[in-house]
């Protein structure tokens, strides 16, 4: 199975459920971004000592865009409107939390750019 077809299977929710599946999979993969974002943040900005604040904005980024790609595809792919039990609604929310975790991340390394390497 390509990378595209599972994706968008993922999405569909096909391979494990219900519609709400591809949507509830979306909006943990984008809030794993956005507290793997917040926690980057703080260890960029020296108020967490443990991990690399570099991994962690990479991190970030990497499920941010996870949760925003599979939100879109489900959202592409749902027949019906909100309330019809195709987790529309799930995904529209992922889109912002999984973009969130994308933008704390960049700040993340940003600020680890500025600081010249490990904020310590």
């Amino acid at each position: 199975m390509s990378a595209s077809a599972a994706l968008m299977a993922a999405a569909e929710g096909g391979i494990i459920g219900d519609g709400r599946t591809g949507a509830n999979l979306a909006l943990a993969a984008g809030l794993l971004g956005l507290i793997t974002g917040g926690l980057a943040l703080a260890r960029a900005g020296g108020r967490i000592s443990t991990g690399s604040a570099r991994s962690g904005g990479m991190s970030a980024i990497a499920l941010g865009m996870a949760g925003t790609v599979l939100a879109v595809l489900h959202l592409a792919t749902s027949s019906g409107g909100p309330g019809t039990g195709n987790g529309l609604v799930g995904a529209v929310a992922a889109v912002p939390l999984g973009l969130g975790g994308v933008l704390l991340g960049r700040r993340t390394l940003t600020r680890f750019r500025r600081a010249g390497g490990p904020a310590e």
